[in-house]
C-alpha cells in the first residue's frame, strides 16, 4: 500500500543493508504500480558526546533510565508494551536486536530491546561528527528525510541542532554539488 500511494516513506532506523532492501523493495512496488518512488525517511534518536567515551557512556546512562521506568513490566506507555509487538516494524527492530547492540557506523539497538521495539528507538550514539557520517551512509541509500528525536527531548534537540545538522547540511550540499545534473546519452 506504501508503495501504491505514499508520497513520503518512513522508516525507522534499521542497519544500513535492510534499508537498502527496503528502499529497493518500495522501489520496485511503486513502479510496478506506475508511480515513482516515495521519498524515504529514516528516524532515529541520536546520543552525543563530545568524545565516542562521553557518547557511550550516555547511551548506557539513557538505557539504564528506560529499563528503571520499565522494571516490573512497566509499559512506556498504554499503547505499546514491552513485550510481543504487533506492528512488523517493531518486530524488525527487535530482530536486529537480537543480532546484535551495534550496527555499522554508529546504530546501537539496545534502547530498541528495552523499549519493546517502540517507534523511532533505535540511536545513533557518537560524537557529531559520526552521527553526521552515520546519516550520511543513509543519504547515499536514498534517504532524504533525516529525523531525529533524542531521549531528552529538548536538551537533545538543541545539541542536534547545534552540532549535527550543520555538518549534515554542508555535506549533501558539497555532494550535490558534485554530483552531475543530467546523465549523457
Amino acid at each position: 500500500m506504501g508503495a501504491e500511494e505514499a508520497d513520503i516513506y518512513a522508516l525507522w532506523g534499521e542497519p544500513l543493508a535492510g534499508t537498502a532492501e527496503q528502499i529497493a523493495t518500495i522501489t520496485e512496488l511503486a513502479a510496478a504500480a506506475g508511480r515513482p518512488a516515495p521519498t524515504f525517511q529514516v528516524a532515529f534518536r541520536p546520543i552525543l558526546g563530545r568524545t565516542e567515551e562521553e557518547a557511550w557512556e550516555k547511551a548506557y546512562a539513557t538505557v539504564a533510565r528506560i529499563q528503571d521506568r520499565t522494571k516490573g513490566g512497566a509499559q512506556l506507555t498504554r499503547r505499546h508494551k514491552l513485550t510481543d509487538p504487533e506492528n512488523a516494524g517493531s518486530q524488525r527492530l527487535l530482530a536486529v536486536a537480537d543480532q546484535g547492540e551495534r550496527h555499522d557506523r554508529a546504530l546501537w539497538t539496545v534502547t530498541a530491546a528495552a523499549t519493546g521495539g517502540a517507534g523511532n528507538s533505535t540511536a545513533l550514539v557518537g560524537t557529531p561528527e559520526t552521527v553526521a557520517a552515520a546519516l550520511m551512509d543513509y543519504y547515499d541509500l536514498g534517504v532524504r528525510i533525516l529525523s531525529a528525536r533524542g531521549y531528552d527531548l529538548l536538551e537533545d534537540a538543541r545539541e542536534f541542532g547545534r552540532e549535527v545538522i550543520p555538518l549534515v547540511r554542508a555535506e549533501v550540499a558539497r555532494r550535490d554539488a558534485e554530483r552531475p545534473t543530467s546523465v549523457p546519452a
